[in-house]
């Protein structure tokens, strides 16, 4: 990531002379800049930039999240340069970051069963996208090769996995949150504790084994994975598909195929589901 910095992001020398400066901190170790944005003095930068893939971006949120100033820290404006093997975020931002636009971001409150509370920006997968994320971290040295690679080898020996899912589904028109950060860390009313049942006005789906199941809360789960076409950066729904059991692999396959152009939505497949969604459990 230095040298592509140096390569490509450092001015041309007859503009370094501008009035700007920057700070460059090399990331060593897993959750690193979790670490360093959770005690870094803030008021000197006018703004963080992340080189690198989706995975570190999310470190450097949930390191924000937890300084005692979180409610200021979080409004500390962030830039996200692709420079891994999954970017996302920076597909999914395009749009405004060619026209230089800022933009807010849209974060979900994550709790799992080991009582952690995460928060995330991009997406939360279960069964297949999760098994191709993580078998295919042995081919992190081909880049985004690496998913392709996992895709064809979990397609070979395709599973089913079994859980409940249930969800709070959006109303035709939700207004948007714009204080979600008014209180002692963002607010989790829509959740139910986790020992107890979800409430009677959220939707149980009844099938209980699936190939997938995946919460998209931006446009793009790869740069060339158009997964929620109708996302946008904050407009404050869970876009959920979830892929029931009995889907055949060249289904499946076509499925992957076509959400390259965002179309996977169109084509029709019986096993496909996909809801717009302001909360939801899974237990698997």
């Amino acid at each position: 990531s230095r040298t592509l910095f140096s390569l490509s992001f450092l001015p041309p020398s007859p503009c370094r002379s501008l009035s700007w400066r920057f700070s460059l901190s090399p990331i060593e170790h897993q959750n690193h800049a979790r670490d360093l944005v959770r005690e870094t003095d803030l008021s000197q930068w006018d703004a963080l930039v992340i080189l690198s893939g989706d995975g570190l971006l999310f470190e450097v949120l949930n390191g924000l999240l937890e300084r005692e100033d979180w409610e200021e820290a979080i409004q500390t404006p962030l830039g996200i340069l692709p420079g891994g093997s999954g970017n996302a975020l920076a597909a999914s931002l395009a749009e405004y970051e060619f026209k230089s636009l800022v933009t807010r971001l849209d974060l979900v409150s994550v709790h799992l069963a080991s009582s952690q509370r995460i928060f995330s920006f991009l997406s939360l997968a279960w069964g297949f996208v999760a098994d191709v994320d993580i078998e295919s971290e042995k081919y992190r040295l081909v880049g985004p090769m690496r998913f392709l690679v996992g895709t064809l080898m979990r397609l070979a020996s395709l599973r089913v996995y079994q859980g409940r899912l249930a969800y709070l589904p959006a109303p035709p028109s939700t207004p948007q949150n714009s204080s979600l950060f008014n209180q002692k860390g963002p607010p989790d009313s829509l959740l139910a504790d986790l020992e107890q049942p979800v409430p009677e006005h959220w939707t149980v789906v009844n099938e209980e084994d699936f190939v997938l199941v995946l919460a998209m809360f931006q446009s793009h789960l790869a740069e060339d994975l158009f997964a929620a076409p109708g996302a946008t950066a904050d407009d404050g729904f869970i876009h959920l598909l979830y892929v029931r059991a009995g889907i055949s692999r060249l289904a499946l396959l076509t499925l992957f195929m076509t959400m390259e152009k965002g179309g996977h939505l169109a084509i029709g497949c019986p096993h496909l589901v996909y809801e717009r969604v302001k909360a939801f459990r899974l237990e698997p």
